[in-house]
């Protein structure tokens, strides 16, 4: 199935394109931007349909404000960095749709931008309503998603809207993710080594099945390894488990046992007498009843640098420990370090795993870090992504 990409479309001055991109950066109490990665990651979209002739109308959320306006989470102040990075003016309308917006985008010349108001101050984004995906489609003629980290949501600026355009394609920044996510797919890239940390095993079920058909090995750290600890009926003190998942958990090993995967689980670890970043950490091999691990100790960090030394392709998502605390950070730092000497094609899915080797300064020897954290998890379980499926058509299914 091939996926329609910018420079698979001919585009024109013609075109007045709906650039879904995500533009949620985080802001100070002051209302300023602090990190504009995301909205850099989406200028080689935007300088290529500019350099085309098209005028955009850009499009995007940020923060949470629940289907109501919050002058707090307004884009005017993205709108103001857009403008600085690119050197040009960028028009703003603090509406999302209906007759200003619409008036504002009809009125566009070749090359102009403008940028409309947060998405998510309309409560029918989130709820994928076909009407105020209509009125999204109204503001252009063609439709471009370079928002890889909503590509899992079916939000009508995601899914209904996309719908309404024949001329329509995926950005450079979403067809960079696309491409590295599948590419651990591929048979060259096999031994194929999952990491997953984190707290929840609930969180990780589909993920966890998708990658027994596909790893040869699969390391697992955080507190979910504790409730697969003791589905193996070892020791965990008062360490967070899931008593409720412990059937699943059997399973999951069970089918790892079947399709002749290892699922490898911490021999070692560093344990506290409470969650508290103060608490002494204690190496041991056996977690007392009166204590509960935080992270993997200093043989499984040992082991778990040797599967990945010899694999091919090595997916991380999730933190070994509660790597924001000194005393408990030391597995993940060995895991961000471990991938970043490694000779196999490295992934990190977003979220605290990206955090983690940005803490560590290591992000540049890392052969891709994901923007997206939900969107990469869903892509990794096997997932059409709705942003995705909204691209196929009889033509390029059969194709």
């Amino acid at each position: 199935m091939k996926i329609p990409t910018l420079d698979t479309v001919e585009w024109n001055s013609e075109d007045r394109v709906l650039l879904r991109v995500d533009f949620n950066v985080p802001l100070n109490d002051s209302g300023e931007i602090t990190d504009d990665t995301r909205i850099q990651a989406a200028l080689p979209t935007i300088q290529y349909l500019k350099n085309k002739g098209c005028s955009l109308v850009i499009c995007s959320h940020l923060g949470r404000p629940k289907g109501t306006r919050n002058p707090k989470l307004s884009l005017l102040p993205v709108v103001r960095r857009l403008s600085e990075l690119l050197d040009d003016e960028v028009l703003f309308v603090d509406k999302t749709v209906g007759k200003e917006a619409f008036e504002a985008a009809k009125s566009l010349k070749s090359g102009q931008i403008l940028v409309v108001e947060n998405l998510r101050f309309q409560a029918e984004e989130k709820k994928n309503n076909a009407g105020f995906g209509k009125k999204l489609a109204e503001l252009g003629t063609a439709y471009v998603n370079d928002a890889f980290g909503v590509l899992h949501r079916a939000h009508a600026s995601v899914s209904s809207a996309a719908q309404n355009f024949e001329k329509k394609s995926i950005g450079f920044l979403v067809q960079k993710e696309y491409e590295a996510l599948s590419k651990l797919f591929d048979s060259s890239a096999k031994p194929m080594v999952a990491i997953l940390g984190g707290s929840k095993v609930a969180d990780k079920i589909i993920l966890l099945e998708n990658l027994t058909h596909h790893c040869t090995d699969i390391l697992v750290g955080g507190a979910m390894a504790y409730t697969f600890l003791k589905a193996k009926g070892i020791d965990t003190g008062k360490s967070l488990v899931e008593e409720d998942k412990l059937s699943l958990a059997r399973k999951i090993l069970k089918k790892c046992e079947l399709r002749d995967v290892t699922l490898h689980l911490p021999g070692d670890h560093v344990a506290a007498v409470e969650f508290n970043q103060e608490s002494p950490p204690l190496e041991c091999e056996s977690i007392p009843e009166t204590h509960m691990g935080l992270d993997i100790g200093p043989q499984a960090q040992s082991n778990y640098t040797k599967v990945i030394q010899q694999a091919k392709s090595v997916f991380w998502n999730g933190p070994m420990g509660v790597f924001e605390w000194e005393n408990y950070a030391k597995g993940t730092k060995a895991i961000a370090n471990a991938l970043a000497d490694a000779e196999g094609y490295t992934v990190i899915g977003g979220g605290d795993s990206a955090a983690a080797i940005q803490k560590f300064e290591l992000a540049d020897k890392i052969k891709h870090v994901s923007t997206g954290g939900g969107a990469s998890l869903a892509f990794m379980e096997g997932d059409i992504l709705p942003g995705i499926k909204v691209f196929y058509t009889e033509e390029n299914t059969n194709a």
